[in-house]
């Protein structure tokens, strides 16, 4: 059955515009009557059936709502140190894929780009409709956000008030499978950029009660390491069954 997001959902009715109108009267050629399925970008999905297919607009009857099956049990905020080039938007779509609740890119002292927060600010729009092509994609529930720049300090202070904090060093010794032990419904994780963490980060990071872990014996690229703990992650949390 078509899937759609849409954020104009308003008691028994959902008005669709867009693309996503075009796509449905144009290449799906759907016809009042046919059912579809809607999404709030929040976690809850809605059964429909059209009820007016209009020039720029899809009038949509919501019949039944439930919380979306595809969003995991566990929300898991990224935290990732900037990279350089199109790296982030790469992480960005695949961690959309495996998941993640939210990202937010981060400067560290060894991040290689360093833009200014302005800069960053600009480029959110397109990071954005990276992380809901994504979901689409994938049939997420939601759209995760982007959130804006910040640095090291902000991050970790972030992370420390949660539920349950990780932050990921090629140094640590600890695996991450003891870091998931016991209930928790909440998870942030940090990430680093091409360079990792100096050594007084992953300090500050402890003295705030943050978990410092491995993903194992190998070095990842830093776009590959969010992705690895994501996915263990999911698996380790029951979100891979």
């Amino acid at each position: 059955m078509p899937r759609f997001f849409c954020e104009t959902i308003q008691g028994e009715q959902a008005v669709i515009g867009g693309e996503d109108a075009r796509h449905i009267a144009k290449s799906l050629r759907m016809k009042e009557g046919d059912p579809l399925t809607l999404n709030d970008c929040q976690g809850t999905d809605y059964q429909g059936r059209i009820l007016r297919l209009e020039r720029d607009q899809v009038v949509v009857e919501i019949l039944s709502r439930s919380p979306s099956a595809q969003e995991p049990s566990v929300r898991v905020r990224l935290y990732q140190a900037l990279p350089k080039g199109d790296k982030f938007e790469w992480i960005i779509q695949k961690a959309v894929e495996l998941g993640v609740d939210e990202i937010i890119p981060v400067m560290t002292r060894r991040c290689v780009s360093r833009p200014d927060p302005a800069s960053m600010e600009k480029k959110r729009a397109r990071y954005q409709r990276v992380a809901l092509e994504a979901a689409k994609q994938s049939m997420r529930g939601k759209v995760p956000q982007i959130g804006p720049l910040v640095d090291f300090s902000q991050a970790i202070r972030e992370m420390a008030a949660g539920e349950r904090a990780i932050l990921f060093y090629e140094e640590a010794t600890q695996p991450l499978e003891e870091q998931l032990s016991g209930q928790f419904s909440h998870l942030s994780i940090l990430v680093g950029s091409e360079g990792g963490f100096d050594r007084e980060e992953v300090e500050q990071a402890r003295e705030l009660g943050i978990g410092v872990a491995t993903l194992g014996k190998r070095i990842l690229r830093c776009e590959t390491a969010p992705l690895a703990a994501l996915a263990a992650i999911m698996y380790a949390t029951g979100n891979l069954d």
